[in-house]
């Protein structure tokens, strides 16, 4: 088995691990740690070796022993004490089970989501320890996708993982009555992670790949986890219909290519199919949530021959919708866009006013860029070449800066008639 299979597998393993180790030993943080250290080792030997019989078993061995090392010495089986009791874990190690003996991996892996995103653990941390917890991601690998040091990404790692012991937390699924709550965080959190790889936040690449991928994963898993949820299929379908553009969201030198200028024929068209199919089911059976409704949006976009053909009333109509189910400053903007289509620049320019006192919208580049698309096309060039040039300063995207820059000297050229 090649390499890139090995590492899918060990990614599809990782959370099956991590659960039987935590629900069996009771304390996530050694735990998490003897997972990684499996992983690392089947990363190494199984490309040359072969994969094992049982590839679930050979992790849980490994990290099983990685777990004995640890617990042998002294200072460790203190930590083990006082950290059983309150995880509420059993107190003797066992030998790996049978597959057949032990709980559904499917259980495990959602409660491990939940655990990840625990209200006690700050929302970036929340987002480093799902990669590596759930997504099986090293820690080197995710301080590479967010373009930052491996030394500054384990600390988080390990505040978060500090943070879910000091709150007492269990591995176990939270109760009914929290979990609706808590689902709404593992959502908001595999969305911030589809986001930081589809729109790099900063660096010199538009798109992360590996990250979006990640999240669709996650979420296909959740998906299969929850089939009935359809603000899970509703995210699920949002993250497809999102990523069926990327081939077309930029040139071969990399330059940023806006949705109205795509070559659509780029457009994967498998999975504007299965996107728009979940779209259609989970928008006619019960109560709609925020992420069906953008993923409907998403759908309208995706299923238009062209740019001028797209359903703009259709698209404002749903965004009027999303803004009073879960209003926030970036859905207003995004309505102002459709308002504009709809109603001309000018209504979208009085929209966007509304957002300049809006502290939530301080500093974001994204305001003065759609100020500048829309007085664009109102004619107001000189005041448009301004806002592109603020937006340009604002962003740590290095293409987006090149996009908006490029903007900008396009206007002052047609200003000056060259």
């Amino acid at each position: 088995m090649g390499e890139a299979r090995v590492e899918g597998l060990l990614r599809e393993l990782a959370p099956q691990v991590l659960g039987f180790l935590a629900r069996r030993h009771g304390q996530f943080d050694l735990c998490e740690d003897a997972t990684q250290e499996a992983l690392l080792a089947a990363a190494t030997q199984w490309p040359t070796d072969g994969v094992p019989a049982n590839p679930r078993g050979w992790l849980i061995t490994v990290a099983t022993r990685r777990l004995t090392d640890q617990f042998r010495s002294e200072s460790a089986r203190r930590r083990r004490e006082d950290s059983v009791a309150a995880m509420g874990g059993t107190e003797e190690l066992v030998s790996p089970a049978a597959d057949h003996e032990e709980a559904s991996a499917s259980d495990d892996t959602l409660t491990l989501l939940f655990l990840c995103c625990h209200p006690a653990v700050t929302p970036a941390s929340q987002v480093a320890l799902t990669l590596r917890a759930v997504g099986g991601l090293t820690t080197a690998e995710i301080a590479r996708a967010f373009m930052v040091p491996e030394a500054t990404m384990a600390p988080r790692i390990s505040r978060a993982k500090k943070s879910i012991k000091a709150a007492g937390s269990r591995f176990v699924l939270p109760p009914e009555e929290e979990r609706a709550d808590r689902l709404r965080v593992v959502l908001q959190v595999l969305y911030l992670i589809f986001n930081e790889g589809y729109t790099a936040s900063s660096g010199p690449e538009l798109q992360r790949v590996e990250l979006t991928a990640e999240a669709i994963r996650l979420t296909r898993m959740l998906s299969d986890l929850l089939p009935g949820d359809g603000e899970v299929a509703g995210l699920l379908a949002l993250m497809l219909l999102t990523d069926a553009r990327r081939a077309a969201r930029s040139t071969p030198d990399g330059r940023l290519v806006p949705i109205d200028e795509q070559d659509r024929t780029l457009w994967n068209r498998e999975r504007i199919d299965e996107g728009a199919a979940l779209v259609l089911r989970t928008l006619a059976h019960g109560e709609v949530g925020p992420y069906q409704l953008q993923a409907a949006i998403a759908a309208i976009h995706a299923e238009a021959p062209s740019a001028d053909e797209t359903d703009w009333p259709q698209i404002l109509a749903l965004y009027q919708l999303l803004e009073k189910l879960s209003p926030n400053p970036m859905v207003t903007l995004n309505r102002a866009i459709a308002l504009a289509q709809v109603e001309g620049p000018e209504a979208g320019l009085d929209l966007l006013a509304t957002l300049d006192d809006d502290q939530r919208m301080t500093g974001n580049h994204r305001l003065d860029a759609v100020r500048g698309h829309l007085l664009e096309r109102a004619g107001q060039l000189p005041a448009a070449r301004e806002h592109f040039l603020a937006a340009a300063q604002r962003t740590t995207s290095l293409p987006e800066q090149q996009y908006l820059s490029a903007k900008a000297a396009d206007i002052a050229q047609a200003i000056t008639g060259g």
